[in-house]
């Protein structure tokens, strides 16, 4: 099998480890099998696919689309190393409000499945990053929304205490205030 999957705290978020061929002319490895994801439970299909690069210190998030546009992601660090964090926003699930995380590198390759109904956020450790995510759902405009990083009913344990964001992720409301 090319990948191992292991299920997190909030078992529908999945940190998938591929098998790597690696040798002295560089490495090979899948990053995506259908038969093999859907065995592991992840069953949609990936209809977009983004590319971001961000210095250090730099936190995108927490980010999610709204319906009918929600998402579910597959998210890779293919340059640098990043801290992962996916917030579970579904209001009626018994981790509702709770987060899980994990750290992707292009060293370790890990990927972190991301189901919908979660807002996603990531901060930059490496000089710089850059972070591949396949997801199932266009982007909307009028459909993105988030929560602040730093809410207090999260108690997400950042590894950088004052990152860098934008002007609109500095605004973002809690989870309580936040139209999800």
């Amino acid at each position: 099998m090319p990948f191992e999957f292991k299920r997190l705290e909030i078992p529908d978020v999945i940190l998938i480890t591929p098998k790597v061929f690696a040798d002295e002319r560089g490495f090979f490895m899948e990053t995506y099998q259908k038969d093999e994801f859907r065995k592991a439970g992840i069953t949609g299909e990936f209809v977009q696919q983004s590319h971001s690069k961000s210095v250090k210190g730099v936190l995108r998030g927490l980010h999610y689309q709204k319906e009918p546009y929600v998402q579910a992601k597959l998210v890779r660090c293919i340059k640098g190393e990043i801290f992962d964090v996916a917030v579970d926003i579904r209001k009626n699930s018994s981790t509702f409000g709770k987060y899980v995380s994990a750290r992707l590198s292009e060293e370790n390759k890990n990927m972190l499945y991301i189901p919908r109904s979660f807002a996603h956020g990531f901060e930059v450790l490496s000089y710089e990053a850059e972070v591949v995510y396949n997801i199932d759902n266009v982007y909307s405009r009028d459909s993105e929304s988030g929560i602040i990083w730093d809410d207090p009913t999260l108690i997400i344990k950042w590894p950088i205490k004052k990152p860098l964001l934008t002007k609109k992720d500095k605004s973002l409301p809690r989870l309580i205030n936040s139209n999800h």
